[in-house]
């Protein structure tokens, strides 16, 4: 890992050229992560779009200041969205930042063929970033929010997503446990069935550069001496995965979500992967310094080719 705590990433890319495009600006969340972000030096300029007397308002009581953006008017969400991929494409912007549109609406325009940010047979999926004391390293999880109940075919493109970011991130070789209720396969559980053909994928090498293993529990994927205790031997990834991967959205978006919520000290960064751009697609609910540590990963995922 090139950072070692976000805070470390933080001061890492602070001060560099990141240029914001904000599809439905005029929302409190949206604008609150851009000023945290502005405040912190991670941001150089950006396009702000949507109703830019209501932008500029909202603006003006978080007190950010717009001498370095441009305000685009737009009512229609739809256009938003559209717009917002276009100053991408054009090379106006650097990442995407969700404002108040609907995810079917941004995802939609991130997906168009004629805008090429996702490459033919990619998938976008949910990729978070966790720093927590009760861990040694900073790990990933996904996917909380985009895949509903993946297939097999989409566990395999989820599984190279994360890998390919946590490489870029400085991790060359990541460990994958496939995360499970229990740690044998059961054909009546269908998420160890998956486990197992994943393994078996990565062996054939059809996911790279990672080691996959499982089905494994939340136990065994992040203690060793309690995969000791489980009768597991063998195997790189108990204790020391760098990646967890969640059998469906039920699954992954309550544990996502219970870090969160009851973790102490607990720092997370949430981006979608699979483009060929960061896109952050920040919640209401999450902490302002989950949507911070956002921008700063997209910040840095964009220099990291």
């Amino acid at each position: 890992m090139k950072f070692k705590n976000f805070e470390e990433l933080l001061s890492t890319v602070k001060g560099r050229t990141n240029r914001v495009v904000v599809p439905g600006a005029n929302n409190a969340e949206a604008l609150e992560a851009i000023k945290m972000a502005d405040d912190n030096g991670l941001i150089s300029s950006g396009i702000l779009i949507g109703d830019t007397a209501l932008v500029s308002a909202m603006a003006r009581e978080r007190g950010l200041n717009l001498s370095r953006f441009e305000l685009v008017q737009c009512a229609d969400p739809v256009q938003m969205c559209m717009m917002a991929v276009d100053f991408i494409v054009k090379g106006k912007g650097d990442f995407l930042v969700k404002g108040l549109v609907d995810t079917k609406y941004y995802m939609k325009a991130i997906l168009q063929k004629e805008a090429g940010l996702v490459p033919a047979g990619a998938l976008l999926s949910h990729f978070v970033l966790f720093d927590t004391p009760r861990y040694k390293k900073i790990f990933a999880m996904t996917d909380a929010a985009v895949l509903i109940n993946p297939t097999q075919d989409q566990k395999m493109c989820v599984i190279q997503n994360s890998v390919d970011v946590m490489r870029r991130l400085g991790v060359e070789h990541p460990k994958v446990s496939m995360v499970c209720p229990v740690e044998k396969v059961n054909e009546k559980i269908q998420s160890t069935v998956d486990a197992a053909e994943m393994v078996k994928r990565a062996k054939e090498g059809r996911i790279r550069n990672a080691t996959v293993e499982g089905p494994y529990d939340v136990y065994i994927t992040f203690s060793r001496i309690l995969a000791d205790e489980k009768g597991i031997k063998g195997g790189e990834v108990p204790g020391d995965a760098d990646i967890a991967v969640f059998p469906n959205l039920d699954a992954a978006n309550t544990v996502y979500k219970s870090i969160s919520f009851f973790g102490d000290h607990v720092s997370g960064a949430t981006i979608l992967v699979g483009a060929k751009i960061p896109v952050i697609l920040p919640s209401r609910a999450d902490a302002p310094s989950t949507k911070l540590n956002s921008i700063a990963l997209a910040s840095f995922l964009k220099d990291q080719k």
